[in-house]
C-alpha cells in the first residue's frame, strides 16, 4: 500500500519513518481500545516529552492507499523499546485497523513535529480542554505538571468515556462534559470561566471547538498568544 502525496509531504519536511509491531491488545472500555507496540528504534532517536505524539499509516478499506492520523505515545519506555497507544474507537481507517489488530502485526509510523515542552515557569494554574481523542496526551501532562494546580474539561460522546482511568492528581479538578451541538458545552465552559493573569491553557479538541476555545482564552480572557497551546485533533 502506498503512502501518496501525504508520505512524500512527510518526508519533505524532514520526517523520519519507523515500523512498530504490537505487542499487547486491551480493550479499557467498548469504546477505547489500548494496543502495545515494541517501538522499532523510535525512542532512542526522540526523546521522550509530555504530549509526544507520533503518524500512524492505516490502510483505508480495500484502496490501497495509506491514510496518516497522529497518536499519542502512552508511557513511553525508551529503555525497553516500547510504548502504548490508545485508540477511541469510532468509524475510520485507524480506529477499524485498531479494534482488529494482533500481536505481531506491523505498523508504519511517521515523527514529525511532535515538540511542546511545558512552559519554562510554572504557571499559577493550567486551563486544558479535551476529549477522549486527546485523553492520552492529558494524562501525560498530569504526569508532567506535578504540583501546579490545573482545571480540566473533558468531553464524552458514550457513557463508558467517563470510566476511562485518569492520571488526576487531588488538586487537579476534572469536569466531565457530554457532546452536544458539535462540542457547545465545552465552547460555553471557555467563555464562563474565571481565568487567572498567569494562567497556561492547553487545547485540544475537535477543530471547530478548538478554534473557538482559543478565541475565547484571547479575546475574553487576554491570555497572551505564547500563554495558549492548541491543536485541532479531529475534524
Amino acid at each position: 500500500m502506498g503512502k501518496g502525496l501525504n508520505g512524500l509531504m512527510v518526508k519533505a519536511w524532514g520526517g523520519n519513518d519507523y515500523r512498530l509491531t504490537v505487542t499487547s491488545t486491551e480493550y479499557v472500555t467498548d469504546k477505547y481500545v489500548r494496543l502495545g507496540f515494541s517501538a522499532g528504534g523510535l525512542l532512542a532517536d526522540h526523546p521522550v516529552h509530555p504530549t509526544q505524539w507520533i503518524r500512524g499509516w492505516f490502510p483505508d478499506g480495500d484502496s490501497g492507499k495509506l491514510q496518516q492520523r497522529g497518536y499519542t505515545l502512552v508511557d513511553p519506555d525508551p529503555d525497553g523499546d516500547r510504548f502504548s497507544i490508545e485508540f477511541a474507537l469510532h468509524d475510520g481507517p485507524a480506529a477499524r485497523w485498531a479494534q482488529n489488530a494482533s500481536v505481531g502485526d506491523e505498523l508504519d509510523a511517521s515523527v514529525l513535529g511532535s515538540n511542546f515542552q511545558l512552559p519554562e515557569s510554572a504557571p499559577g494554574e493550567y486551563l486544558i480542554f479535551g476529549d477522549t481523542a486527546s485523553l492520552p496526551a492529558i494524562n501525560s501532562l498530569f504526569d508532567a505538571i506535578g504540583d501546579t494546580p490545573a482545571r480540566v474539561w473533558l468531553e464524552w460522546q458514550y457513557e463508558s468515556d467517563t470510566t476511562i482511568p485518569l492520571r488526576n492528581k487531588p488538586h487537579h479538578q476534572v469536569t466531565w462534559v457530554q457532546r452536544i451541538d458539535d462540542g457547545r458545552l465545552l465552547r460555553e465552559a471557555a467563555q464562563e470561566l474565571t481565568c487567572p493573569a498567569d494562567a497556561f491553557a492547553w487545547v485540544a479538541c475537535d477543530g471547530h471547538t478548538t478554534r473557538s476555545i482559543v478565541k475565547s482564552f484571547k479575546a475574553i480572557h487576554n491570555l497572551p498568544k505564547a500563554a495558549i497551546k492548541s491543536q485541532a485533533y479531529w475534524k
